[in-house]
């Protein structure tokens, strides 16, 4: 018992020193609220902008993620808009969550061949992108295969790993020692994904039987990972609704860490 306490506060005290040393700082994490633009109806029943975005406190928020990298140092922004050159120049690290298709919005906003280049081009300068997708039901993925096709990424808009109630093992993933990404995670929690099929210049950074469930492409001098899932969404990393055994909100962490050295890297 007085090892696993003692190691405990070992783990917390490195947390401590790496928060205070904000590896992070000077960097900018940009949230897409373009492709995913989803309302709803408030109590009442005005429409409200909400589903993984920053400041979104409740399950489908992204606040315990925005906390995580506000605590490493990187400064967090919205972009309501179609990217382009001008306004990617202002960020280091581009997330794109859920795009939108017919369920979510009235009108999506789909991925063209104009706004892919201008992504594809801030990667190649050095921009860190980062693609959290959903399986076919729940995201658009034909058009977004545009931009993820341009790294060798293409999603399948299958659903992997369904789960019936609370039958959390149909949802765990476990990720062997040493990962590349994730280093301090042996047990996650994703369901309901969609798989990929790669090509150069994307490997696989996770594959599970025949299934490659996380990827990572270096385009000149920038990177891009993605999975088929939004992933880090409150409901997952809050540490409310799953068994202690999942650490999906350690596997925030550690992404955050290795995209904020993929950043560094380019300065």
């Amino acid at each position: 018992m007085y090892r696993i306490i003692l190691s405990a506060l070992l783990c917390c005290a490195t947390a401590a020193a790496v928060r205070a040393q904000q590896p992070g700082k000077g960097l900018t994490a940009t949230l897409d609220c373009y492709y995913n633009y989803e309302h709803k109806k408030d109590k009442e029943g005005k429409l409200i902008r909400w589903h993984y975005i920053w400041d979104e406190q409740d399950s489908g928020g992204l606040s315990v993620w925005g906390h995580i990298l506000d605590s490493l140092g990187v400064q967090r922004d919205t972009l309501h808009h179609a990217p382009d050159a001008a306004s990617l120049q202002h960020t280091d690290i581009y997330i794109i969550i859920d795009p939108d298709n017919e369920k979510d919005a009235a009108a999506p906003n789909y991925m063209t061949a104009a706004d892919a280049a201008a992504i594809y081009n801030w990667v190649k300068a050095g921009g860190i992108l980062v693609i959290l997708q959903n399986d076919g039901p729940n995201a658009e993925y034909e058009r977004f295969n545009l931009l993820t096709e341009k790294f060798g990424i293409h999603f399948n808009g299958d659903l992997r790993n369904t789960v019936q109630g609370r039958n959390w093992e149909q949802g765990a993933l476990r990720i062997p020692p040493k990962h590349e990404i994730f280093p301090n995670v042996q047990k996650v929690y994703i369901k309901e994904i969609s798989t990929m099929t790669l090509k150069s210049p994307a490997r696989s950074v996770y594959t599970d039987g025949k299934d490659v469930l996380m990827a990572v492409a270096k385009i000149g001098r920038g990177t891009v990972f993605a999975v088929g899932d939004p992933w880090f969404y409150n409901e997952y990393v809050d540490g409310k609704r799953l068994p202690p055994e999942y650490q999906n909100y350690a596997a925030a962490a550690d992404l955050s860490a290795w995209l904020i050295r993929q950043a560094a890297r380019k300065k």
